[in-house]
């Protein structure tokens, strides 16, 4: 079924870019600006805030005990990726999870639990290997970005921009 109409129970948002082989379920919410490149899925459960970037293969679940003789009938753990997070190539996010704001998911890294705002994640299962800026540049000590000048401060574990 064509894209446009598979999207009759959710919500597309403007300047999308999809690759080719990108499949779409009912009942997703995709926002603005939001980049899914080839053979990428996006099951029911799903939500993508705006400027996500999911690079190719990179793999959602929406079930996290599939059987085929016991259907879930339209009851989906919902998955969060929040605005500006990138998922890298064949990447896999396990359903009932967030990513958050700005964070960054290394090629081939499964994740199976929350990822904080600017976190980068590598590995299997995905680990916090450091942080990101919001341009994707990664950060060091002093949390000053080389690359465009934003300013991060770190505090308990959670980095937050001050400017």
């Amino acid at each position: 079924m064509p894209y446009t109409e598979r999207l009759l129970f959710g919500r597309k948002g403007e300047n999308c870019s999809l690759g080719q082989n990108v499949n779409v379920a009912n009942n997703v919410k995709i926002g603005n600006g939001v980049r899914l490149q080839n053979n990428v899925s996006v099951y029911e459960g799903v939500e993508l805030e705006d400027n996500v970037f999911c690079g190719p293969s990179c793999v959602f679940t929406n079930v996290l005990t599939p059987r085929a003789h016991f259907p879930v009938h339209g009851i989906y753990d919902k998955t969060l990726i929040k605005e500006g997070a990138s998922l890298g190539a064949n990447s896999t996010v396990v359903c009932g999870h967030t990513v958050g704001k700005s964070a960054m998911i290394a090629a081939g890294a499964v994740v199976t639990k929350n990822v904080k705002d600017y976190a980068l994640m590598a590995g299997v299962p995905a680990k916090q290997i450091g942080w990101v800026c919001e341009c994707g540049a990664r950060l060091k000590e002093g949390y000053i970005c080389k690359s465009c000048g934003r300013e991060y401060k770190e505090t308990d574990g959670i980095l937050t921009k001050i400017k």
